[in-house]
């Protein structure tokens, strides 16, 4: 389910040390997929994955080693090949008409749940 597929999410981000807007970012990309139908039984992990990793890309500036080890951690928790990921990276990107920079107000909701829970 999608609300576990969440909590992945925020476990490995706080694994890897990102911020909680970027976790945030991630959650509105990986909804803005569900909404679109996009998601599946075979791609959820990728897209979850992907989702990660674009907003880590985009909101924090990961030096490289950081991002092959967010994707080390990635392939682990979600148990699937780098290579998989970097394709469906693309995907993701398409599919969210390569608007990464959200809206504060699409944002805030989560960043504000993310925070209180810590």
């Amino acid at each position: 389910p999608i609300r576990s597929l969440k909590r992945e999410m925020r476990n490995l981000s706080e694994e890897c040390s990102l911020e909680p807007v970027t976790v945030s970012m991630a959650y509105v990309y990986f909804e803005k997929l569900v909404l679109q139908g996009k998601l599946n039984k075979q791609n959820r992990k990728l897209c979850a994955g992907a989702c990660v990793l674009l907003a880590a890309k985009i909101s924090s500036d990961l030096r490289k080693h950081e991002v092959k080890h967010l994707i080390d951690k990635l392939e682990e928790r979600f148990r699937f090949n780098r290579r998989d990921l970097i394709g469906f990276e693309f995907t993701v990107l398409v599919a969210l008409e390569l608007a990464l920079y959200l809206p504060e107000n699409q944002v805030l909701p989560h960043y504000r749940r993310l925070t209180q829970q810590s």
